[in-house]
C-alpha cells in the first residue's frame, strides 16, 4: 500500500495551464503503475491518464490527449500531470491513483485536488 497526496490544483482561465503533482510514500514507486482520474460535479469519476511503472508507456483519454502529459520521477517518488490548453469542461477534482505491478484494480487513491477552469 502507498499513500498519495495531490497538490497543484487551483483556479485558471480557459487556455491556461496547471501542473498537478502526486507525492507517493510508503513503498517503492517503481513497483506501481500510476494514473490520474477526475470527477466533475454530478458526474462519475473518469480516467484521464496513466503511466507504466517504468515510465515507458503512457495512455490518455481522448478528452485530454494532446493537452495533458503524465510523467513520473521514481527517484523523487513523484508523478506529475501537466495540463495545457485547459477548458471549462476540465473542471473537476483530480485524483492520483496507484496499482501494484501495473495490473489489476487501482488500489490506492489520494484525496484529490480541485481544478477549476473559468471561461
Amino acid at each position: 500500500q502507498v499513500q498519495l497526496v495531490e497538490s497543484g490544483g487551483g483556479l485558471v482561465q480557459a487556455g491556461g495551464s496547471l501542473r498537478l503533482s502526486c507525492a507517493v510514500s510508503g513503498r517503492t514507486l517503481s513497483s506501481y503503475g500510476m494514473g490520474w482520474f477526475r470527477q466533475a460535479p454530478g458526474k462519475e469519476r473518469e480516467f484521464a491518464a496513466r503511466i507504466s511503472w517504468s515510465g515507458g508507456s503512457t495512455f490518455y483519454a481522448d478528452s485530454v490527449k494532446g493537452r495533458f502529459t503524465i510523467s513520473r520521477d521514481n527517484a523523487k517518488n513523484t508523478v506529475l500531470l501537466q495540463m495545457n490548453s485547459l477548458k471549462p469542461e476540465d473542471t473537476a477534482i483530480y485524483y492520483c491513483a496507484a496499482r501494484y505491478h501495473d495490473i489489476g484494480p487501482w488500489g490506492d487513491w489520494g484525496q484529490g485536488t480541485q481544478v477549476t477552469v473559468s471561461s
